[in-house]
C-alpha cells in the first residue's frame, strides 16, 4: 500500500489482509471451494445452506451434535470432512440474539479457520439470517484475514487466503463492509510499524496516497511552517527530535457547502515520555501512541472508496517525544494556536499537547458540525475502563447520543465519564492558563479531557475519545489478532458519518 515500503531494504508485502469478498448466488453442488462454511445455532438449526446438504454430511452432523461436539456457540467452529470436501461449521450463538457484531465475529472465525487450514478458496454462506448485516460479513472477513508478517524474513509458515465468497449475500452492503475492512487493516499496518518506520513523514506519505481522489485535499506542514504558525504545542513536545515533525490536514469535500465534520487524531509516533521519561518496561509499546491518528487515517481510507455525500476534515499532529539536549522541560510555558499558555508539569502528558494545537486550528479554520478527537491519552483510562471500552467524555449530549448510537450499532463499547466544572477547575494553573496535569493522583483522564476542553470553540459539539485501553493490547478475537493494533473507532466513526 505504501510507497514507502518498496524503499526499504527488506522484502515487505503489498498487503496483509484479503482485498475482495465476492456475492454469488448458486447452489451447494455448484461450489467448488476447499472450504465450505455454514452456520449453526445454538438450537441446532443452520443457515441456508444446511438445506441443501446431502444425506451423508447430515448423518455426520447429527451425530456430532448427538454426542455433544457441536454446541452452536459463537465463534465455534467443526470441520467435517465427507464425499472428499472439506466443510465446517460455525457457531452464530441464539438464534433470537443474532445481531451484526455476533455476525462480525462468525465470519471471522471462519476466515481463522480456512487461514489454520491452509485452504486457498472459501465459501462461506450468509450468516445474516434475515438481518441487515451483510456489511458485517464483509467486515469480518477482512479483518478475520488479517496478519502482519512485513518483519518475518522465514515465510515458511505463512499462508493468504486467495477467494472467498458467500452465497446469497446483499452485494452492496458486503462490499461496504470489505471497503470498511480494508480500511481498518490499512489503519492496523500504520500502527503495527515500528517506530523507525512509521515517522511523522511516513504518516504524511499514507494521507498523501489517500487523497489522491478527486474528492480530498491534502496539507501538510512542516517544523519551521508550524511553529511559525503558533503552533507551540507541537513546537514543543517537537523540541527533542532530530526526526521532522508534522501537521497533517486532509479535507474530504463531497457535499458543496455543507459544515464538516471534523476528526483530530494524536499522531506521537514514539513516546519516551521527554524529560519525564517512562520506565523501560513495555516502552517498546509506545509505538502505538500514534494510533488516534490511524483512526483519522482509517475513516478517510474508506471516505476515498466508498465517496459519502458529507464533508470530513481529518487533522493530524504528528512527532515524537524523545530525550534531546533541545526537549521542552517539566516548567516550560508553551502558547497553543488559540492564544492559550500552556505551563508544562509533566513531559510525559504530552499528548495533550500536541491535540491542542490541532483542537485550536479547527475551530479557528472551520465552522464544524462537530468535533472528534482520538488519543492514546492516558494510562488512567486502563485503569478505569482496561481494554474492553473506550473513555469519552464531551460537551454536547445529542453528540454524546449519537456517539453511544454508533457504539452500540458497530460493538465498539464506549463509556461516558464526566466534565464538571470541579474538574474543569483541575487544570487551572497559577502562572499560565492552564496546566497538563490536574490534581495528583486524582481522575487523570478526565483532566486530559478537562484540558483539551480549553482549546474547542465555546459553540462547537465536541467529543473527546480516550482510547489507550482499546487501540491495542484488547483480548484477541477473530477479528483483532493478538499483539496488534485494532483499528478501534473508525467502524464507530463512518456510522456515525453515514447517519
Amino acid at each position: 500500500h505504501y510507497p514507502l515500503r518498496r524503499q526499504r531494504q527488506m522484502c515487505i508485502r503489498d498487503r496483509s489482509y484479503i482485498d475482495e469478498v465476492k456475492s454469488v448466488k448458486i447452489s451447494l453442488k455448484e461450489v467448488n471451494s476447499d472450504l465450505i462454511c455454514f452456520g449453526v445455532y445454538k438450537d441446532k438449526s443452520m443457515t441456508p445452506l444446511g438445506n441443501e446438504i446431502d444425506e451423508n454430511l447430515k448423518q455426520t452432523i447429527d451425530s456430532a451434535i448427538e454426542v455433544g461436539d457441536i454446541k452452536g456457540k459463537n465463534g465455534e467452529v467443526n470441520f467435517f470432512y465427507v464425499n472428499d470436501h472439506r466443510y465446517a461449521l460455525i457457531g452464530l450463538g441464539e438464534k433470537e440474539n443474532i445481531d451484526s457484531n455476533s455476525v462480525r465475529l462468525a465470519t471471522g472465525s471462519a476466515i481463522r479457520a480456512a487461514i489454520s487450514k491452509k485452504t486457498k478458496t472459501v465459501t462461506l454462506d450468509c450468516f445474516c439470517s434475515g438481518l441487515d448485516s451483510c456489511q458485517a460479513m464483509g467486515e469480518g472477513a477482512v479483518l478475520g484475514s488479517y496478519q502482519f508478517l512485513d518483519y518475518k524474513t522465514n515465510n515458511k509458515n505463512h499462508f493468504e487466503i486467495k477467494k472467498v465468497e458467500v452465497l446469497g449475500s446483499n452485494k452492496e452492503q458486503l462490499d461496504k463492509g470489505v471497503a470498511i475492512g480494508r480500511a481498518i487493516c490499512f489503519a492496523r499496518d500504520l500502527g503495527n510499524h515500528p517506530g523507525n518506520t512509521a515517522t511523522p513523514t511516513f504518516l504524511a506519505k499514507a494521507a498523501e496516497e489517500i487523497s489522491s481522489v478527486e474528492e480530498m485535499t491534502l496539507k501538510v506542514y512542516d517544523r519551521d511552517e508550524f511553529t511559525e504558525m503558533g503552533m507551540g504545542g507541537v513546537a514543543g513536545v517537537a523540541q527533542g527530535t532530530d526526526e521532522p515533525p508534522k501537521f497533517i490536514v486532509v479535507e474530504y469535500n463531497n457535499a458543496g457547502n455543507d459544515k464538516p465534520k471534523v476528526i483530530v487524531g494524536k499522531g506521537l509516533t514514539f513516546d519516551s515520555g521527554g524529560i519525564s521519561i517512562k520506565g523501560a518496561s513495555k516502552m517498546d509499546e509506545m509505538k502505538y501512541d500514534m494510533c488516534g491518528s490511524i483512526v483519522v487515517l482509517g475513516v478517510l481510507h474508506a471516505l476515498s472508496i466508498l465517496k459519502p455525500k458529507i464533508n470530513v476534515v481529518g487533522i493530524i499532529p504528528s512527532t515524537e517525544n524523545l530525550n534531546g539536549s533541545k526537549a521542552y522541560k517539566p516548567g516550560d510555558i508553551l502558547t497553543a494556536y488559540n492564544g492559550k499558555t500552556i505551563e508544562v508539569l509533566n513531559t510525559d502528558a504530552e499528548g495533550r499537547l500536541i491535540l491542542a494545537d490541532g483542537l485550536s486550528y479547527a475551530s479557528k479554520h472551520y465552522d464544524p458540525e462537530y468535533i472528534l478527537d482520538f488519543a492514546t491519552l492516558t494510562g488512567a483510562m486502563v485503569v478505569t475502563l482496561g481494554h474492553i471500552a473506550t473513555g469519552v467524555m464531551g460537551t454536547d449530549d445529542s453528540l454524546m447520543n449519537k456517539v453511544k448510537d454508533s457504539s452500540e450499532k458497530t460493538g465498539e463499547k464506549v463509556w461516558e465519564l464526566p466534565l464538571w466544572p470541579e474538574f474543569c477547575k483541575q487544570i487551572k494553573s497559577n502562572i499560565a492558563d492552564v496546566k497538563n496535569m490536574g490534581s495528583a493522583g486524582q481522575a487523570g483522564s478526565i483532566a486530559a479531557g478537562a484540558f483539551l476542553k480549553e482549546f474547542v470553540g465555546e459553540s462547537i459539539p465536541w467529543v473527546h475519545f480516550d482510547i489507550a485501553g482499546t487501540a491495542w493490547g484488547s483480548k484477541p478475537t477473530s477479528i483483532d489478532p493478538k499483539g496488534s493494533a485494532t483499528g478501534v473507532g473508525i467502524r464507530l466513526v463512518l456510522d456515525m458519518l453515514e447517519n
